[in-house]
């Protein structure tokens, strides 16, 4: 009977143990996180923002990966129907191409006007270039699989 009640203490020992490390690491994890909170309050109260450029960046660079492992982990028979996904999401660019092509600039010129009328231009065009070849590759496709007669 010591025995058994001796194990059952030293069970309870090592449990409490255990949980006293636990506290310790939950209390070494919750000054980090307060730190944190502290830097970021501490970088927005003083009117620092992340620079929206910066910003942008990282999404494009995100957008970039996404869309690289997307398209080369497709089968070969969806490329069709992947064609005709990215022909819809061309069309949508050319419509804020079309935007931005069309801000008009006020006298006296601003900041960005020009150049948001010229990268909108330039969108324009890649994305019709990019419509115009998915056509020309969804056709190409859809062709290898008439019957030859």
């Amino acid at each position: 009977m010591t025995d058994s009640v001796q194990q059952l203490l030293e069970k309870a020992k090592a449990a409490a143990e255990n949980a006293q490390q636990m506290a310790q690491q939950a209390q070494h994890y919750s000054d980090q996180i307060a730190q944190a909170a502290a830097v970021i309050s501490g970088h927005a109260s003083g009117g620092g923002m992340i620079d929206p450029v910066i910003f942008r960046l990282a999404i494009f660079v995100l957008a970039v990966f996404v869309g690289y492992y997307v398209v080369w982990s497709v089968t070969p028979a969806l490329h069709t129907p992947l064609m005709s996904v990215t022909n819809a999401i061309s069309s949508v660019i050319v419509v804020g191409a079309l935007v931005s092509t069309g801000v008009e600039i006020s006298t006296p010129p601003q900041d960005g006007e020009n150049w948001a009328r010229w990268l909108g231009f330039i969108a324009l065009i890649l994305a019709c270039v990019n419509i115009f070849g998915g056509f020309l590759v969804t056709e190409r496709m859809l062709a290898m699989y008439k019957k030859k007669g």
